[in-house]
């Protein structure tokens, strides 16, 4: 007896958000589409295709104008913003991480802030010594636990920086400074250690260090 293969519900889950996503690329794509055209470019019926649109809608990831068409809804544009921020900002820092690391050995990261109270690392330039950190990009933290956490949430008192050991792992210390645009925090720039070897004189260096990169991202962005 032939034996039938039943689709899994993770299997139809998946299909699903490729459906989505299809339409969604769709509707980005062309700016402006109707329901049928929708459909037919994502070769769907047009049943399945409005299910999906509005569950898209509801999450604002698409909008359904008075005339019935459908066009890239606020969440999407926010999304596409967020994304080009990030890239710009790590080309911005990508040259003040290098300079930290030449100066320090240790490994230098960027990171930003994250919905829910978290910070999100975007990039790395690994130390130069042979037992150095690597590599949390792409790792959310929460921000009250965290050195770079702290530093996002405006939480560094007078001395610029803010230092956490144990924080993210066992075993490593953070040291770090904001990244600001005007008054605002806009990401955190770090340092992490292997906590053997911070002193109290290691963590000024380091802040020190750190801090004029920071100062003078923040003169070169209120020249600009």
């Amino acid at each position: 007896m032939n034996q039938v293969d039943v689709p899994s519900k993770t299997d139809s889950t998946t299909r699903t958000a490729e459906r989505a996503l299809t339409l969604l690329s769709v509707v980005c794509e062309r700016g402006s589409v109707t329901l049928g055209d929708a459909a037919k470019a994502a070769d769907l019926s047009p049943s399945t295709a409005l299910r999906l649109l509005r569950t898209l809608e509801s999450a604002s990831f698409v909008r359904r104008e008075d005339d019935g068409t459908y066009r890239p809804g606020v969440a999407i544009v926010q999304l596409g913003v967020l994304a080009l921020s990030q890239e710009s900002l790590v080309a911005t820092c990508r040259a003040p991480m290098n300079r930290v690391v030449e100066e320090t050995g240790e490994s230098a990261y960027l990171s930003v802030p994250a919905p829910g109270r978290q910070g999100l690392y975007i990039a790395i330039v690994e130390g130069t010594h042979s037992v150095r950190h690597a590599n949390w990009v792409g790792r959310r933290f929460p921000v009250e636990s965290s050195a770079s956490g702290r530093v996002l949430e405006g939480a560094v008192d007078a001395s610029g920086y803010c230092v956490v050991s144990d924080g993210v792992e066992q075993d490593v210390t953070a040291i770090a400074v904001p990244i600001r645009v005007g008054d605002r925090v806009v990401g955190a720039l770090s340092v992490v250690v292997p906590s053997y070897r911070v002193t109290p004189t290691s963590i000024e260096q380091l802040a020190h260090v750190l801090l004029a990169e920071s100062r003078a991202l923040y003169r070169a962005e209120a020249s600009a």
